[in-house]
């Protein structure tokens, strides 16, 4: 199906194709030989073979991240983890946000590159290989004073694209729309346009450099609509259903609910070509232990290759 014949589709069809194409995507990365390791029911040591073995020419314990500040809670949790499970490795993750988690891993600065997006042709060019560790659900989120339960796609779409002002123009309180979003390097804020078939079209308010700011933000402003990760949802703020699904892990798994990322690590080069502590890392989450992680972070484990 091509451009032409989506853009032909009404508006929820529209972006529903698009949701469905982006998972066929993650899935083909998934399963392709790019993704580097296959995930299993075993332990990381018995994985560790199937990423390539022990690199003994670049032994090291140390693994540095840099990259989504969406994955901030995972990261933290899965180098937490490792590293409990591997006293003698180390761990440092930096935040910097997608497109600069994977500008580090192509410039030395950085082992693994944590994106909430899907990699650019021209960063595959460079050498990044992308590997899907988990999906998450972005939730739409206002303050706590807004009554509004649920949006339609295209109320959404209105929202962002400026094309709906006032709260009162879809049944809400007379208010202003405060657009909150994500800067322009934010893995999040391109799957969200993507989906919508908003790209480069929104009108913000204000862009934050963290998911984090964007919470603090709407949770502050009267009249103010922003999108976070599912996993970092507290309630300060309200979470809205979008055509009546709730940004929930099974609707996501389902099919059922239209907004959700891919959460890739991403190196330089295929992770059969890494150092030894890198390798173990990927091993480590692609071990029954590394799922029961994902899955209490509460996150979607991706599908086994067969």
């Amino acid at each position: 199906m091509n451009n032409n014949e989506i853009a032909g589709m009404n508006p929820g069809m529209n972006q529903r194709i698009r949701s469905i194409l982006l998972l066929a995507a993650i899935t083909a990365v998934i399963s392709s030989g790019a993704a580097g390791c296959v995930r299993g029911n075993g332990t990381p040591e018995d994985l560790l073979e199937s990423v390539g073995g022990e690199n003994k020419a670049a032994l090291d314990s140390t693994v540095i991240m840099a990259g989504s500040t969406s994955m901030e809670q995972f990261a933290n949790m899965a180098a937490e983890s490792f590293m409990d499970r591997y006293p003698e490795m180390t761990v440092t993750v930096q935040f910097t946000g997608s497109s600069a988690g994977v500008e580090a891993v192509l410039a030395g600065r950085a082992d693994i590159g944590n994106s909430s997006r899907d990699l650019k042709e021209k960063e595959r060019a460079s050498g990044a290989v992308a590997h899907v560790v988990a999906m998450d659900a972005i939730a739409v989120i206002t303050d706590r004073g807004n009554k509004i339960p649920s949006l339609t796609v295209e109320q959404l779409s209105g929202l962002y694209t400026g094309s709906v002002r006032n709260w009162q123009e879809i049944g809400g309180s007379d208010i202003p729309v405060v657009t909150v979003g994500r800067e322009a390097g934010s893995g999040t804020r391109s799957t969200f346009e993507e989906l919508l078939g908003i790209r480069d079209l929104c009108s913000y308010a204000n862009e934050l450099d963290s998911a984090g700011a964007v919470m603090a933000r709407v949770a502050a402003t009267p009249g103010a609509i922003g999108y976070v990760s599912f996993g970092i949802l507290d309630d300060t703020v309200c979470a809205l259903a979008i055509d009546g699904i709730e940004a929930e892990v099974e609707n996501v798994e389902t099919g059922a609910y239209l907004l959700w990322q891919p959460y890739i690590m991403v190196t330089d080069g295929e992770i059969n070509e890494q150092k030894d502590s890198v390798q173990r890392f990927f091993a480590y989450l692609w071990s029954e232990e590394g799922s029961q992680l994902i899955r209490k972070a509460g996150l979607i484990v991706p599908k086994s290759v067969d």
